[in-house]
């Protein structure tokens, strides 16, 4: 049987259905190769020769690969259709090849196709070809550069900016969108203006709103009512005259669909329409993609397969009519970044299956499906028509002149299903409905009312909005949105709040040393000049050598420039640059960075041993002022190097400090005869903007004494590094035993009886100090493939599901409540596949034993990741 390799164990199963048993279809979870996370693995000395490492979870799934091709010669790569795709089946082959499991009679082919369907299953199995070269290229220039720039710029950052985590290729970029425009907001200055609205009624008594658009016998520009007096004016203006209809126009117009969904599109409405973020979109899109549902959802293409078009129209005219059918087929084309990537758009499989009737029961996949399946109908629907009228009136003299404007729907044809959503949606007068409203007749004033206003400073990028603008600027592709997007968060670079991006401080530190050191690095221009490079290599139309080179010689020498840099110069530059953010004027007119504490220093941004940015005062060690990282005004709820003073006790200083694991309060400062103060962690649900010297002494008064034990030993409560807990230690105990606490107020609030009782049922319990099992946040039944129940735990980093030894996280902000079996099993397997673990069959079990004999296992070397490698990914 021919073996087929796909990268997910889920779409193994679909397309293993649609081909039945004479294939033998495998998965690879992914890359099985990768460079290796130490200097060297881009050798730019030997014309840019890349070294790859099969990782340690791979191995497994190479070997079984391999050893399905010994009982059919022919392997067959279904990869995904885009570079990714391309560079996976590439890397299966190469690595196949050194194990010699592809030997030269071997015929290997690849595949692919836009939807998992059994037509296009079949039809693709039907037209093979060879691994496409071209981009292959552009991938490996693609890792190679952000190899490069991970483990070169990231050293360096870390060396001349302590407390900087690594620099990315392209998600520094983004990274410098985000707090440009936060700049911008920082900066504005809002300008005042005035409106004037009137509410007049017909001689009928039908009330209409109109605004002033013209005075003095001027038209009006924003912002020529500039004050509270010229409004108050303008409404005399009004008041003092009479007004009639001057004139009625009404126009038809009409009003036509959005194309079809591509990656960014769908990501952007995602965003508006759900709040789901880039990574949960395309999460959720990979697993209707997988179930096929959807066809493949990594593509820069809009437009649509012929038989899906007609496929749509008959939809339309089953389901509202055929009036909804426009005469003729809408055709969608742009000119797609990368021709390679340009597949069809995003749309459903199955255009007659809306989301009510599929069998999804994860919301993010059945809202998403929802969102694809009406865009996708509504692409191909008639154009909504609708009548605009405008109204003008004003006085006889024409000194005055207001206008009312409106509209109303005749035909709705595709907004029956579907409106895009719009980013920063400001009210729109043009929606109004209006009276019946004759030209001539009088108009009668009711209610005149001026309105102040400000202008308003740009908006702080969504995840919809920065997508967006990526893909204006030409940064990034299809493939790598959600990472870039994620990356700058997960590296506290960027904060989401309220669906907003905020830039931290060190996200602002990392832009201030990049802008200043490698400023043609983060250039808008360059990096999408260097996006379009990479896409002539993958259209086979430049080396991909050749643009390494180009792109190595001048990185090496501006990465050498900077060696001789000092920490303070780099320090005080910065210092220049966020001036602005950090020292902002005065209300005085009094210097800004003159220390409020001794009042001649100056103050300037630091940064402390253990990491991070601070601003101190220059004449440390005399004047120890501190306050955070920031602009005035932030001193209350900040945390210097020195802690934040919460009071004193019997002349002990009481703070609170910010360490490596957390929050924690301490009595005192270290020192040579006491290098180790008194202190106590923040427990968990305690904010540190909520402490006080009061909850700190609560704090640094444990472990409390509960009382004593009636067998002996003193009974305490205390929090660890696992919660909150009950202590005891009987006097013939070699150790004491510990209970967890569910509620951190416990610690200060267990009695006696109720510790007693505690400690009774832990000893008693068979399992020794493990504890009573946990009950299942929810049980998902049998292990469909090998047995054993399958359940969602509660952990302590989370919620996780278990089966049998096997413990696997769930994805961030996924429901514990939502979780399917089918997802589960998924989630077990890669967890399985990465710690080796994957239990076998039994039957497979037996047969091992028989044939093979035991040896020794072998020790594994331990792999780890530099936080450089993480950069690059």
């Amino acid at each position: 049987m021919p073996v087929v390799v796909v990268e997910s164990p889920a779409k193994a199963k679909t397309i293993n259905k649609y081909l039945g048993d004479n294939y033998t279809v495998l998965a690879s979870y992914g890359h099985v190769r990768d460079l290796p996370p130490k200097d060297g693995s881009v050798d730019t000395e030997q014309d840019f020769e890349m070294t790859w490492e099969v990782a340690n979870d791979s191995r497994k799934h190479v070997k079984a690969i391999a050893d399905a091709l010994k009982d059919d010669n022919a392997l067959i790569l279904a990869t995904d259709p885009d570079r990714e795709g391309e560079a996976i089946s590439w890397h299966l082959e190469e690595t196949l090849r050194k194990r010699r499991a592809i030997k030269k009679d071997t015929d290997v082919s690849r595949v692919v196709f836009n939807a998992i369907t059994k037509s296009a299953v079949t039809e693709a199995m039907q037209n093979p070809r060879q691994v496409d070269r071209p981009l292959v290229d552009a991938y490996l220039a693609r890792r190679a550069l952000d190899y490069l720039v991970g483990f070169n710029l990231s050293p360096v950052l870390w060396r001349k900016l302590p407390g900087s985590r690594s620099a990315g290729r392209v998600q520094s970029v983004c990274l410098r969108l985000i707090v440009e425009r936060e700049m911008e907001i920082e900066a504005f200055k809002p300008q005042e203006y005035w409106t004037v609205k009137a509410l007049l009624a017909t001689p009928r008594g039908q009330t209409y709103e109109a605004r002033l658009t013209v005075l003095a016998g001027k038209k009006l520009d924003k912002f020529d009512i500039a004050n509270e007096t010229a409004a108050e004016l303008a409404v005399q203006a009004i008041t003092s005259r009479d007004l009639s209809v001057k004139a009625v126009e009404a126009k038809p117009a009409n009003r036509n669909p959005s194309a079809p969904f591509m990656t960014s599109t769908l990501q952007q409405e995602a965003s508006r329409k759900f709040g789901m973020g880039a990574r949960q979109t395309m999460s959720a899109a990979q697993r209707l993609y997988e179930a096929g549902l959807i066809t493949y959802m990594r593509t820069d293409g809009i437009d649509m397969a012929p038989e899906a078009v007609a496929a749509a129209r008959d939809a339309i005219k089953d389901r509202y009519g055929a009036d909804y059918v426009p005469q003729s087929p809408r055709i969608y084309k742009n000119k797609a970044k990368n021709a390679q990537e340009a597949h069809e758009c995003i749309r459903p499989t199955d255009m007659s299956r809306d989301a009510a009737s599929l069998k999804v029961s994860e919301a993010d996949q059945r809202k998403l499906y929802d969102l694809i399946w009406k865009r996708t109908l509504a692409s191909q629907m008639a154009a909504a028509r609708m009548e605009r009228t405008t109204v003008d009136i004003g006085s006889a003299d024409g000194q005055v002149g207001l206008r009312a404007t409106g509209q109303v729907v005749l035909f709705d044809g595709f907004m029956r299903v579907y409106e895009e959503g719009r980013d920063d949606v400001v009210v729109d007068d043009d929606d109004k409905r209006l009276p019946a409203i004759m030209q001539g007749e009088a108009a009668d004033k009711r209610e005149i009312t001026p309105e102040q206003h400000f202008t308003q400073p740009p908006p702080r990028y969504t995840e919809a909005t920065l997508v967006k603008r990526m893909e204006e600027l030409g940064i990034g592709r299809p493939s790598t949105y959600a990472s870039i997007v994620t990356t700058i968060q997960d590296r506290g670079y960027v904060r989401k709040d309220k669906n907003r991006l905020i830039p931290e401080d060190k996200g602002r530190l990392v832009i201030a040393f990049l802008m200043n050191y490698f400023r043609r690095y983060v250039g808008y221009d360059f990096t999408a000049g260097l996006e379009e490079e990479l896409d002539h290599v993958s259209a086979g139309e430049a080396d991909y050598k050749e643009l390494l080179a180009k792109f190595w010689r001048d990185f090496s020498a501006a990465i050498a420039e900077t060696s001789e840099l000092r920490i303070t110069d780099v320090l005080e530059k910065i210092n220049e640059v966020l001036e602005p953010h950090l020292f902002p004027p005065t209300e005085d007119g009094s210097d800004p960075r003159l220390c409020p504490n001794c009042g001649n220093g100056r103050l300037s941004m630091r940064t402390a041993r253990s990491g991070g940015a601070f601003i101190g005062c220059s004449n440390y060690p005399e004047c120890r002022f501190t306050r955070p990282f920031g602009p005035p005004g932030t001193e209350e709820s900040g945390i210097g190097p020195d802690g934040k003073l919460l009071g004193y006790d019997n002349e002990d200083k009481i703070t609170l400090r910010d360490g490596r694991f957390g929050h924690y309060v301490q009595r005192g400062d270290a020192t040579e005869e006491n290098p180790k103060p008194p202190r106590s962690s923040l427990p968990k649900g305690w904010k540190a903007e909520d402490m006080d010297l009061e909850k700190a002494l609560v704090l640094l008064s444990l472990p409390r004494k509960i009382g004593e034990h009636p067998d002996g030993g003193t009974i305490t409560s205390n929090f660890g590094r696992f919660g909150p807990y009950v202590a005891h230690q009987l006097p013939d105990d070699a150790k004491p035993v510990y209970v967890n606490l569910k509620d951190p107020a416990e610690v200060f609030e267990v009695g006696m009886n109720r510790a007693v009782e505690m400690l009774a049922e832990k000893r008693a319990n068979p399992g020794g100090r493990r504890g009573a099992a946990a009950k299942p946040l929810k049980e998902l039944g049998e292990h469909p493939e090998d047995g054993g129940p399958v359940n969602v735990m509660e952990g302590r980093y989370g919620p996780y599901v278990k089966w049998e030894k096997i413990n696997a996280t769930l994805p961030k902000d996924t429901d514990p409540q939502e979780v399917t079996m089918e997802q589960a099993v998924e989630l077990i397997a890669e967890k399985a596949a990465k710690k080796g673990t994957r239990k076998t069959s039994k039957a497979k079990k037996s047969t091992a034993k028989k044939a093979t004999a035991k040896k020794p296992a072998a020790k594994k070397a331990p792999s780890r990741k530099s936080a450089a490698q993480k950069a690059s990914e």
